[in-house]
């Protein structure tokens, strides 16, 4: 299960002592269960996707939301389908649009026709679960909760969280990194990337003018921070008197050696979060065109290695530069750079 919310973050909540969070500490509590339930729901077999190309287009995107009523059981009942109208449900319709948006950045900029490359629908639940303080990727969906009101909001409030879960689905069919290790941060810094590229798409912002930031209002008035994680200056994100400071090194000379959070993968994947905004910083204009191109070219090469490492990833990227633009132009030297800076050597 790829989660928007670390389990490092839930569990400084689960403890809080504040009795004005005792809600928020109640439901993270569960949501730190629910990690449990949804991994032993997963634990058998599964057939591993096959990796695709992603260059056959098809005519229309297919959206199907559906609404757990609070039960933490999927799908749950489909309440709004594509072409369908607004339901005036603030987290379906938000939900709804977020699919839209992701589609379109990853069809327009990359030809990519939805997930697999090959069309598959698009699925999101809602209202997963009581105060549920997470959204995640199963394998199949997009799964969303309401967030407990005094910590978090509702997870469909942010797009760069909708967009991120995807990616995590277009990792499973591209890529396919394993979920642990530099590998697991590898997963996860993928999907920062390309959820801010869906929001900066959206919204006509060029590098300099986006925030960078993953989750930005998600947090409500209550706690001292801006967003889940910031790519532009990781471990800025929020400095809380309950939720702690954030932990993200900006560099492989903070590395974060653990064997919690699947050898920190939400921790250490503000590494290569960096190094990405650098390369896109240095290119300016839009960061989905030719910065998130080699991001791109980079998840879909054939037998990339599942178990990459910073490293591998780093001259992969430096590869797919010099593959679509040439060695030693403006886009290899500033992946290269980028790179250079965060101290992983190409």
């Amino acid at each position: 299960m790829c989660s928007i919310v670390p389990p490092y973050l839930l569990a400084r909540l689960a403890a809080a002592e504040d009795p004005a969070k005792a809600t928020a500490a109640k439901a993270a509590r569960r949501a730190l269960t629910g990690f449990r339930k949804v991994e032993s729901a997963r634990s058998g077999p599964h057939a591993a996707p096959s990796r695709g190309s992603g260059t056959a287009l098809t005519p229309s995107l297919r959206r199907t939301i559906s609404d757990a009523l609070g039960m933490e059981e999927l799908p749950g009942t489909v309440v709004r389908s594509e072409g369908a109208p607004a339901t005036g449900d603030p987290a379906v319709d938000e939900t709804y649009d977020g699919l839209g948006a992701t589609y379109a950045l990853f069809s327009d900029a990359y030809g990519r026709s939805s997930l697999d490359g090959a069309g598959r629908a698009l699925e999101a639940t809602v209202h997963y679960g009581r105060d549920y303080d997470n959204a995640f990727w199963d394998g199949t969906r997009m799964v969303l909760g309401d967030g407990d009101g005094e910590v978090f909001e509702r997870f469909s409030k942010s797009l760069t969280v909708i967009a991120h879960e995807l990616t995590h689905g277009i990792i499973q069919y591209t890529a396919q990194l394993n979920y642990r290790d530099q590998a697991g941060a590898l997963n996860e810094s993928v999907a920062d990337v390309f959820g801010v590229l869906v929001e900066q798409k959206l919204l006509g912002q060029t590098a300099d003018q986006a925030g960078w930031l993953v989750g930005e209002g998600l947090f409500t008035a209550q706690v001292q921070g801006h967003a889940l994680r910031s790519l532009k200056a990781p471990g800025t994100a929020y400095d809380d008197d309950v939720l702690g400071k954030d932990p993200q090194p900006a560099s492989m000379e903070d590395f974060v050696k653990t064997s919690a959070d699947n050898g920190g993968v939400h921790i250490n994947s503000g590494i290569p979060n960096r190094a990405f905004y650098l390369t896109a910083k240095a290119l300016g204009g839009y960061a989905w065109e030719r910065a998130g191109r080699i991001w791109y070219d980079t998840i879909t090469e054939p037998n990339f290695p599942a178990d990459a490492t910073f490293a591998v990833f780093a001259a992969a990227t430096l590869t797919a530069a010099e593959k679509r633009y040439g060695a030693g132009t403006e886009e290899s030297t500033a992946v290269q750079a980028a790179w250079t800076e965060v101290n992983v050597m190409v």
